[in-house]
């Protein structure tokens, strides 16, 4: 087993040597660019390190952790185009730096170029990478709609925003590691269960982001601290203030979720102010640690050794401390 950052070092190097001078450059110089703002590389460090976990060497998962990498960051260019958001890891966004057309196409290219990185597998094992990655790929878009839909609805509940954020972030945690499980050819049992931890971490994961979005260091996060406050969305943190808070803040909260001023510092600041007066702040730091927890006891299922056991406990409580 290697550590968090021997596999990221594994995955920087292994891209570099993917990439390639392709024409035309305006097609492919968006997704070197995306790709070399680097980040935390989550998913791909998934797929590694679960490979490893079922005892197989790390570099026959690198074609499907790439195309894990390749697929997130795809998503990235066009939730940030839906978004109209000026950052993405503390630097312009693709469509700022070129413009919206350049990201919808490479955005699209993107998308062809992970199932690419399949071909590099048997038969066997690519059959099943392939069928994992559509369905997964196909609940990503599906979440990202419901979370589009939720900014123009009044109505969403706390099951709601769960089940959308399970399918826009967690389930592609959850598949990372299962690709890892399927290029191990581990059992069967073992590769759900590892898929269920994935999916618990990526829902505590997506907890803490919104989190972060509200209350993260600008310094730090990378992304635009409020951003979802001032997209209105409808946030776990927003749900929570809105079940927590008195008929007064509740409100002032719907006038706050209903204005787009043209400086949103006022508005940032007012409504951060109530998801701590409420509650909601704390009730949120508390789901993550649920979610967590969750996960660490579907760990205890898996049939392997208990220091990996250990190496992905560590993982996990890491993710839920992280400030970034």
């Amino acid at each position: 087993m290697h550590s968090i950052q021997q596999y990221q070092q594994f995955i920087a190097e292994y891209l570099q040597a993917e990439q390639h001078n392709n024409e035309p450059k305006n097609l492919y110089e968006p997704i070197h660019y995306i790709l070399g703002l680097g980040g935390k590389r989550i998913r791909p460090v998934l797929t590694l390190m679960t490979a490893e976990i079922f005892d197989v060497d790390y570099k026959k998962a690198l074609p499907a952790a790439l195309a894990v990498e390749v697929f997130h960051n795809f998503s990235l260019i066009h939730d940030d185009i839906m978004d109209d958001a000026p950052l993405r890891r503390g630097h312009e966004t693709v469509h700022e730096k070129w413009d919206v057309n350049t990201g919808i196409l490479s955005g699209d290219a993107m998308l062809i170029l992970a199932y690419q990185y399949f071909e590099k597998y048997e038969p066997n094992i690519f059959k099943e990478l392939a069928k994992l990655f559509s369905k997964t790929a196909l609940e990503v878009c599906e979440g990202q709609q419901w979370d589009v839909d939720f900014e123009n609805r009044d109505d969403v509940t706390i099951p709601d925003y769960l089940k959308m954020i399970e399918y826009k972030t967690a389930v592609l945690v959850a598949a990372a590691m299962k690709m890892g499980a399927i290029i191990a050819e581990t059992s069967q049992e073992n590769a759900n269960l590892i898929y269920e931890f994935g999916l618990n971490l990526g829902l505590a994961f997506q907890l803490q982001d919104d989190y972060l979005d509200a209350f993260g260091n600008p310094e730090t996060f990378g992304k635009q601290v409020g951003g979802d406050i001032i997209e209105n969305k409808k946030t776990y943190l927003y749900l929570k203030a809105v079940e927590f808070a008195s008929s007064e803040d509740n409100e002032q909260l719907m006038h706050l979720y209903s204005i787009q001023p043209d400086d949103n510092s006022d508005k940032i600041d007012s409504v951060k102010e109530i998801f701590n007066q409420t509650g909601a702040s704390a009730a949120t730091q508390k789901a993550i640690e649920e979610y967590t927890m969750k996960a660490f006891s579907t760990l205890e299922k898996i049939n392997i050794d208990s220091n990996k056991k250990t190496m992905l406990r560590a993982f996990g409580e890491n993710l839920m401390g992280r400030k970034v």
